[in-house]
């Protein structure tokens, strides 16, 4: 009975290579406890399933970061071409390869849209398609990590719904965001910051060529925050010089879609015309906006009272600061609509084929004067902007 029990273990020795001499060779303690060295044979097998199982695991991570990268598309300095109306059109992963020509770095842009529900989802790290930043901005772009979202079913509003400081315009198809309006105003600080209320007059138009606002070549630059957005057209997303009817570019907030310039008039294909105007003559004096009413305290309390008085009577308005000089297109209030002046209405926009969409002019408002439906909130801006 012993023996054959020795012949049993003589035979796993032998089945498992193990001998005084090369025991060494496969991983384990030189010992004389057959045992011992099974005991920790079984410890290597367990690692070694271990480390497959982490191999597979690293394998499988990179197939998948392939695979998104196979099922993305690459838009690096690309002409966009769809003339698709509606968002849902626009489904997939969108990438770039770019240089910040300021810092030499190289930039990955990233796009994704997504529908759920009645919503677009655009997800984007806002670096543009292109080689950016020829004019040295003040602040270095960064990357975000912006989520906004647009409505699959845009309607007409009752009322339109005037431009703000507060809320971003649109969205274009390269994952940078359209932001018209300045912060600077005439009288107030250095002109170029700080004029946080929509009705201080005299707000400087960024698009004019009498004002340095240092945006690139693709009429944009960055927020303090290293933002990178629009003032104007976004001019490498189209083809801008050729008549040929332009394409979708991106979707305002309100989920209209914003197209290029060009149109198709009855078999002409031609920029569409603003129906702004400078006005003529010189700047006249605005008054600053007025809250009406009587002067009164708003119930204050207070424990202390001073040697002022409140006025007696309705409130007077009170004159801004004139900048002077003649309407020149360095304000926004330089300029005038006028209804059928050009193609498009107040909000810079018109209806093509029963598809209402804005357009990109070489005049002002140059994309949108207003919304004519409804901003989603997802654009209202952080404070931190």
């Amino acid at each position: 009975m012993k023996l054959k029990y020795i012949y049993m273990i003589m035979l796993v020795l032998f089945l498992i290579g193990f001998s005084p001499n090369n025991s060494s060779a496969i991983g384990l303690n030189n010992t004389s406890n057959p045992m011992s060295s099974l005991s920790e044979l079984k410890i290597d097998s367990h690692n070694l399933y271990a480390n497959n199982s982490t191999v597979r695991k690293v394998e499988s991570s990179s197939k998948q970061r392939i695979k998104n990268r196979q099922n993305s598309k690459d838009i690096t300095d690309v002409i966009l071409k769809k003339r698709k109306p509606s968002c849902a059109d626009y489904v997939k992963t969108y990438t770039s390869s770019v240089k910040d020509l300021k810092s030499n770095q190289e930039l990955e842009g990233n796009l994704s849209v997504s529908v759920s529900g009645d919503k677009c989802i655009f997800t984007t790290n806002a670096i543009p398609n292109y080689d950016f930043n020829s004019s040295q901005f003040v602040t270095d772009v960064s990357e975000q990590n912006l989520t906004l979202e647009v409505t699959t079913n845009p309607q007409q509003a009752s009322k339109n719904t005037e431009l703000s400081l507060a809320t971003d315009n649109a969205i274009f198809l390269n994952g940078v965001k359209l932001d018209l309006l300045s912060a600077g105003c005439y009288g107030v600080g250095d002109g170029k910051i700080g004029c946080n209320d929509m009705g201080q007059p005299w707000r400087f138009d960024p698009m004019s060529s009498l004002n340095d606002f240092q945006t690139d070549s693709h009429n944009a630059h960055t927020q303090p925050s290293g933002i990178y957005h629009y003032h104007g057209s976004p001019v490498a997303l189209f083809d801008s010089e050729n008549a040929i009817v332009s394409p979708v570019i991106g979707f305002a907030a309100d989920g209209f879609p914003i197209f290029g310039s060009y149109f198709d008039d009855n078999g002409t294909v031609r920029k569409a015309k603003s129906s702004y105007q400078l006005k003529e003559g010189d700047r006249q004096e605005i008054k600053c906006e007025n809250p009406g009413g009587i002067y009164d305290d708003n119930g204050t309390v207070r424990k202390a009272k001073s040697s002022y008085q409140l006025k007696e009577g309705d409130r007077q308005e009170i004159k801004c600061e004139n900048p002077g000089g003649i309407y020149d297109g360095s304000y926004r209030d330089d300029y005038e609509y006028v209804a059928e002046l050009g193609d498009l209405d107040e909000c810079n926009g018109m209806t093509i084929n029963g598809v209402y969409g804005y357009f990109v002019t070489d005049s002002y408002p140059w994309v949108m004067g207003c919304f004519k439906g409804t901003p989603d909130s997802s654009f209202n801006k952080q404070k931190a902007e």
